[in-house]
């Protein structure tokens, strides 16, 4: 009889109920809710400081950044869900670390690829749902320096570099923890980890309050934002017999609130932020969408997401995977990738693109060869994405307008949107004023403008087969 079967038998009949539980999309079979009430999120007001908000336009005008998921999971190569996916227990997870020395880990390699992709700030898993910390913590020794043949904090050196280079570092912190025995009553996953049926949620609050302080003591500098993911894993709806819950609802508390005003007291230009898929709460400086577009829900992450009043996100990855797969070579082209960046931009969201790093500290090629040509592409547009807001024309199925205080960019994605004369009508334009346009590539100068009958603005493209984006500047005027 192997380990895990082992631990499956100690886990009980709860465990063997949800062992065909495949964690994917987070919400594929319903676990049975605990017996404890809803709690409703804290909803206190929140006054941002001058910092903060200081903070949250440079957000804004950054527009691009890259994620990275990576830990002790990479190990496997399938993906950093692997321990809930495979009902790996903790006793089997934990032969993982040993076998996990990033020897070719570069931090300076790292940044100055970013950056070469065009990239303005870094967003990196310092604590992913497997609970292990990429950093030398000190409430816990289930981390990097203490449990590796490595024993370097990557954090640090990341942090380091980032400074170096100028470039702003994010912590992604899972709220959720398949590893930590007060992790109880257990959510919606982790339940085949072999843990005690037993813990105090108190205690594990206070535990994550305290690594939380450690990232943001000043050891790793100026943190640009704490990125959280997993309070879903405690959204009431999630569990049996409860789908009709409020969506603001959890089993637990979470006690956002003083997690957060934690956070800003120790550095008040931290941007907060929350995967959790529903409207912001009190204490949260912008709002993130994972693999959807905001205001879309083609993922299937936002049936309850409602666009709040806070600078934007949206996350995808550069292969189907967050953490390294090293069977997924179902890689987006250069193209896609880049049109993803633009209908960000023009529905006025940033872009953080993921990529997972090998277990030696390594970024695959196919995914470095990506990051570059996107940092070409950048080099020649990155001023109609740079600094811009979502344009005042709505995104259209032809692609999504950018604009800045003097001029509006035309991002025309789908050229087959034009008649036969390269003509292209945009809609919701019959009151937009404006006093000549031009398309930003090569010599082409001046093109043809005219109103439709209807008053909505025509420009001529002439024929650009092979553009990703044939981008057209419109320059603003006082008058129709």
């Amino acid at each position: 009889m192997n380990i895990r079967t082992v631990a499956w038998l100690v886990g009980g009949l709860a465990v063997l109920l949800f062992a065909a539980w495949a964690a994917v999309a987070q919400s594929v079979v319903e676990p049975a809710a605990e017996e404890v009430a809803a709690v409703p999120v804290e909803e206190a007001p929140y006054v941002p400081t001058p910092e903060n908000l200081a903070a949250r336009e440079w957000f804004q005008d950054a527009r691009f950044g890259i994620f990275i998921h990576w830990g002790v999971y990479s190990v496997l190569g399938r993906g950093e869900w692997v321990m809930n996916i495979e009902k790996l227990p903790v006793s089997e997870y934990e032969k993982l670390p040993p076998q996990f020395n990033p020897t070719k880990f570069d931090a300076a390699e790292w940044v100055a690829l970013f950056k070469r992709a065009g990239a303005r700030y870094i967003t990196i898993t310092s604590k992913h749902h497997d609970g292990f910390g990429m950093w030398d913590s000190q409430a816990s020794d289930w981390d990097i320096v203490d449990r590796t043949p490595y024993k370097r904090d990557v954090l640090k050196q990341l942090a380091d570099e980032c400074e170096r280079q100028g470039m702003k570092l994010f912590f992604y912190y899972s709220q959720l923890d398949w590893h930590h025995p007060d992790y109880y009553p257990r959510g919606m996953t982790g339940r085949t980890a072999g843990r005690p049926d037993e813990g105090e949620w108190e205690k594990y609050l206070a535990y994550m309050d305290a690594q939380l302080s450690e990232l943001l003591s000043g050891e790793y500098g100026q943190v640009g934002g704490i990125w959280f993911d997993g309070w879903w894993d405690q959204q009431t709806k999630r569990f049996e017999g409860k789908k009709d819950a409020d969506p603001l609802l959890t089993n637990l508390d979470w006690k956002l609130r003083r997690t957060y005003d934690l956070i800003h007291g120790l550095q008040p230009a931290c941007l907060i932020g929350a995967n959790h898929h529903v409207r912001p709460f009190p204490g949260e400086d912008f709002q993130m969408y994972e693999r959807d577009l905001p205001g879309e829900n083609k993922g299937g992450h936002s049936p309850d997401a409602e666009i709040g009043d806070l600078p934007l996100e949206t996350c995808d990855t550069i292969n189907r995977s967050w953490g390294y797969n090293a069977g997924d070579n179902r890689f987006k082209s250069v193209p896609d990738l880049i049109r993803y960046l633009v209908r960000a931009a023009g529905r006025n969201a940033n872009f953080l693109l993921n990529v997972g790093p090998r277990p030696d500290g390594t970024i695959d090629p196919e995914s470095a060869s990506r990051l570059e040509e996107i940092g070409k592409w950048m080099s020649k547009y990155g001023h109609t994405i740079y600094g811009t807001r979502g344009g005042p024309i709505a995104p259209q199925p032809w692609g999504v307008s950018t604009q800045t205080s003097n001029a509006i960019f035309l991002h025309v994605l789908d050229t087959a949107a034009m008649n036969d004369d390269g003509w292209l009508t945009l809609s919701g334009t019959e009151n937009l004023a404006v006093a000549e346009a031009a398309v930003l590539e090569g010599d082409d100068g001046p093109i043809e403008t005219r109103r439709a009958a209807d008053g909505r603005l025509e420009i001529n493209l002439g024929r650009h087969p092979d553009a990703i984006d044939v981008v057209v500047r419109l320059a603003k005027s006082s008058r129709l």
